[in-house]
């Protein structure tokens, strides 16, 4: 899965971007109250594990 993807289902889940880092941004999920870091590379592919991880954390899975 690319960084580009897992933002927009992100986005389409209802989390929302709440601060801009030096390499990853931090999304929060306001209807769990969750926070996960993503990478800021939109092209980047994520190995599965850390794409999971990330759903996981934001309350997408």
């Amino acid at each position: 899965m690319k960084v580009s993807e897992l933002i927009r289902l992100a986005k389409k889940k209802g989390c929302h971007l709440l601060e801009h880092g030096s390499r990853h941004d931090i999304w929060i999920n306001p209807s769990t109250g969750r926070i996960a870091e993503i990478p800021r590379h939109q092209s980047a592919e994520l190995p599965t594990g850390t794409a999971n991880k990330i759903m996981k954390d934001l309350g997408l899975k």
